[in-house]
């Protein structure tokens, strides 16, 4: 017994402490609110930091370049970690530019109507209370008192709110434009940016890792803004809401019980993160699946013709299901992921949360709090629904703290997407590709010429020095090639199909690379292709002639719409003003036109913009031979020296010098004598129609033979 009665406390002991905490009580509830508060803003930063990936998913990035190393690659790497935040970071100062930009203002003024929007929420859980409690207390006059003060409250609550969506909504559309100007200024190009670096030609050809750079650019930069908006609202404001709701609970509750709720909350939302499902990589592949599957029908679109000549309707509707079954199949997964995520989340958030909160609520009915005096009926009503109030207010704003990680993992994917856009221009802009190689690249010699690149001069006149032609994926037509082009002196250039006629081109407009050699050539301004099929832009009949020169343009320079039409008539095409109703028409020209009409209309833009050089790339094969004589020989009197890809006989009269292929690698370069080549074209064919007779000849032979042969026997 003795022993017993040393081990339990005496009651005076207990009484002495129990006074002890009740007088040390208002500090141990500040110590323990601070904590409180310190607590929730480290767990957030720590819930939305940097997070580690896994060693599985860094061991399959290393086995990349393996068997399964494409289908590997094309997934993007999607989760919240450092990666993720840095490159958030760049975005953000793309479109929030400095403090002073609209967008910061925007910002702030958002987090201010967030802000007050908190104050109203509290004040209203306080008057929530008094109206119950003056119900219980049968008062008619302060219960109609607070009725009329809550419909005055009501005024700043419903502006507040639509206040918030508007800011919200400008804030994402600010965003995406200044985005949308920073990715277009590197698309499409700077006029400020002394380097023309054709980034849109080189991410379609050049590059393999953007398929649908459209869809990036619209939709996905869309979406990016929007969450991008969303974002700050769904963490912020709740964190802030989770500080002030708890912090007046704890006031009326003590903040002993807050500390249980933490603990108990944390517990359940541990759990609820474990079970989350990786929501940010299912966004982004299903913006890649989408993508694929839009470029998939634009294709069907853009080769309608050879589709419908080929009858291939069954084949392209195989490739658009199966793209399609990929996008559902992805969809449903992601759809059962949610559903049962759902479930769970809302158990937890819901419905275990709200027990705990009860029982919270409950403190003060069964327990005497020092420092709180006893209440009647209506006080513990009216505290009873005030924290009840309160205590749902912050289990909503942490269940949004909880969500917003999910809203985090969304942004991430779509992050990813408009990263990868800015990263795989800035490699462009920088002459780095990522392209798929046709294996004849692997071979030692191949390999040394694809790790070289050549030098690049500006010049009066074209020349190449020992310059390799290479396709984009690593295909070697001419290891080195050498032809200079002087200012008057006409290019014929010929040879088989992709020997590298066109390659040539694509190397002196600068869409291509320099593996290696001396390029000399005039700025790409100074140069103008005439492709067979011209392109004919979105606009007027008159913009068809100055493009790419706006109409503002052609005033600058003085030329007016009878000077065009004295470019018309040059090519026979002064009566199309007439015909299709003006230089103001607008039209679908591509169906407007024939295709000798295109090849004039592409002939005219030459006249317009008389540059020192044009690449014709077989521009007269649907124009009658005397008009292309007469097309030759103005561009002459203008000053234009042609180089030429084309198999007409009768153009080698207008060209001085020959570059002819022979499809294995070799070339020939030499002038051209138009009337010995063209002698010894007709002997070549007369000697061919010869040649065709021999086998008639000798059939007629061994008949002759055999009929000798019976008149001898007879």
């Amino acid at each position: 017994m003795a022993v017993q009665s040393t081990l339990s406390p005496s009651k005076e002991r207990v009484a002495q402490l129990v006074n002890a905490y009740a007088q040390h009580r208002p500090l141990v509830q500040r110590v323990l609110t601070v904590s409180f508060v310190i607590y929730v803003v480290s767990s957030t930063y720590r819930g939305l930091s940097a997070r580690p990936t896994s060693s599985d998913s860094s061991s399959s990035k290393r086995k990349s370049k393996g068997k399964d190393g494409e289908g590997n690659a094309s997934k993007p790497r999607v989760a919240v970690d450092a990666l993720f935040y840095q490159r958030l970071s760049r975005i953000l100062r793309i479109v929030i530019p400095s403090l002073r930009s609209k967008e910061a203002m925007l910002l702030c003024m958002h987090s201010s109507l967030l802000i007050f929007r908190t104050v109203i929420s509290l004040y209203v859980a306080a008057l929530d209370g008094k109206i119950v409690a003056s119900l219980v207390r049968a008062q008619p006059v302060p219960f109609l008192f607070n009725i009329l003060r809550w419909l005055l409250v009501a005024i700043p609550a419903t502006w507040t709110n639509s206040w918030l969506s508007y800011v919200q909504n400008k804030l994402a559309l600010a965003y995406r434009t200044r985005l949308t100007q920073e990715v277009m200024k590197q698309y499409l190009g700077d006029e400020r940016d002394p380097q023309d670096i054709k980034v849109f030609y080189k991410l379609a050809n050049l590059d393999d890792r953007i398929k649908n750079p459209d869809q990036m650019i619209t939709h996905d930069i869309q979406r990016f803004s929007t969450h991008l908006a969303a974002i700050y609202a769904n963490v912020a404001k709740p964190v802030l809401d989770v500080i002030l709701y708890n912090y007046q609970l704890s006031q009326n509750v003590g903040a002993e019980g807050l500390v249980l709720l933490t603990v108990l909350v944390q517990a359940s939302a541990a759990l609820l993160r474990t079970l989350t499902p990786p929501f940010g990589q299912y966004t982004a592949l299903s913006a890649q699946l989408s993508g694929n599957l839009r470029h998939t029908h634009s294709r069907l679109a853009e080769f309608a013709e050879e589709i419908a000549f080929f009858g291939g309707e069954e084949t392209e509707k195989m490739l658009v299901e199966r793209e399609y079954a990929g996008l559902v199949k992805h969809e449903n997964r992601v759809l059962r992921r949610r559903w049962w995520h759902g479930c769970v989340e809302e158990g937890i958030v819901k419905w275990l949360w709200g027990s705990f909160g009860l029982c919270i609520c409950a403190i003060p009915v069964f327990f005497k709090l020092p420092g709180i005096a006893a209440l009647d009926m209506g006080g513990r009503t009216e505290g009873f629904v005030t924290n009840r109030r309160l205590l749902l207010s912050a289990s909503d704003a942490f269940g949004r703290v909880m969500y917003s990680y999910k809203d985090l993992q969304e942004l991430a994917g779509y992050t990813t997407r408009v990263s990868l856009l800015l990263e795989t221009m800035e490699d462009v802009r920088k002459g780095k590709f990522d392209k798929a190689l046709v294996s004849s690249a692997s071979i030692e010699d191949n390999a040394k010429i694809l790790k070289g690149r050549g030098v690049v001069f500006e010049s009066e006149e074209i020349e190449f020095e020992n310059v390799p032609i290479v396709t984009p994926n690593g295909d070697i037509l001419v290891k080195s090639l050498s032809f200079y082009v002087k200012p008057g002196q006409h290019l014929l250039i010929v040879g088989p199909n992709g020997c590298g006629k066109s390659s040539l081109f694509r190397i002196l407009g600068g869409l291509w690379p320099v593996y290696g050699g001396i390029v000399r050539k005039p700025p790409a301004d100074q140069f103008i292709l005439i492709p067979q099929r011209p392109y004919l832009s979105l606009g007027t009949l008159r913009d068809q002639i100055i493009y790419p020169h706006s109409r503002d343009d052609m005033e600058a320079r003085g030329v007016t719409d009878d000077d065009l039409l004295e470019v018309l008539a040059v090519v026979q095409m002064e009566h199309i003003v007439e015909r299709e109703g003006g230089w103001d028409a607008a039209r679908e020209w591509r169906e407007a036109l024939s295709g000798g009409d295109q090849q004039k209309i592409a002939w005219a833009r030459l006249f317009y913009h008389k540059p020192k050089y044009a690449v014709l790339d077989e521009a007269t094969s649907l124009v009658p031979p005397d008009m292309e004589g007469m097309m030759m020989e103005h561009a002459t009197r203008l000053g234009i020296t042609l180089l030429t890809v084309s198999h007409r006989p009768s153009l080698w009269k207008y060209h001085s010098m020959i570059l002819q292929y022979d499809g294995q690698g070799g070339y020939v370069f030499t002038k051209l004598d138009a009337e010995k080549r063209l002698a010894l074209q007709q002997e070549k064919e007369a000697l061919d129609l010869k040649l065709l007779e021999v086998p008639k000849m000798k059939a007629r032979l061994a008949e002759l033979q055999e009929i000798a042969a019976d008149r001898t026997r007879i």
